[in-house]
């Protein structure tokens, strides 16, 4: 569908194509671009180089002003169930979680949990009937009604860069 590119299509339960995620930059995986199905941009994801944590920005649609998530790869020398934690706006204002990831993604195993602690969207692996796996990439995303769909999915793009086959160290 996309050439020049790397990324990777999301269809929905009907089997109907729901968003595409592509990296347009040859060689610069520090900028992800999710769209919807027709191809309109919803959030920039740009990985921030100079900074003493892992840490992504996501900005709506293509703008790189005024960010609307930041989030930090949870880097604790303890085991923590915490994969990631986000926050509205920039780290800068010292805003209070929004949202925290758990689990693994190399199993596709993870929960996001909103403020309240409530879980608001689950990556679980997908398997055919019988048992059959279908492998790392492909699984599923189940989203609650707490959260938009287009959040959580720029949450599971956020996963990916920190932790999927494509993240640098």
């Amino acid at each position: 569908m996309l050439l020049n590119c790397e990324g990777f299509t999301v269809f929905d339960a009907n089997g109907n194509l729901a968003y595409r995620v592509d990296n347009y930059l040859a060689g610069n995986k520090a900028q992800i671009l999710l769209m919807d199905a027709a191809g309109n941009p919803l959030f920039t994801i740009r990985r921030k180089r100079l900074s003493l944590a892992d840490s992504w920005v996501v900005y709506e649609g293509e703008s790189g002003v005024n960010p609307r998530f930041s989030a930090r790869k949870q880097m604790n020398l303890l085991k923590s169930k915490c994969l990631a934690r986000i926050v509205e706006g920039s780290w800068s204002g010292m805003g209070m979680c929004t949202y925290e990831i758990e689990g693994c993604y190399g199993k596709r195993c993870c929960a996001v949990y909103d403020e309240k602690r409530r879980i608001v969207a689950e990556i679980k692996r997908k398997e055919a009937t019988g048992g059959m796996s279908f492998g790392m990439d492909v699984f599923r995303l189940v989203v609650q009604p707490q959260i938009d769909t287009t959040v959580a999915m720029a949450l599971l793009v956020l996963l990916d860069q920190m932790f999927g086959s494509s993240s640098t160290p």
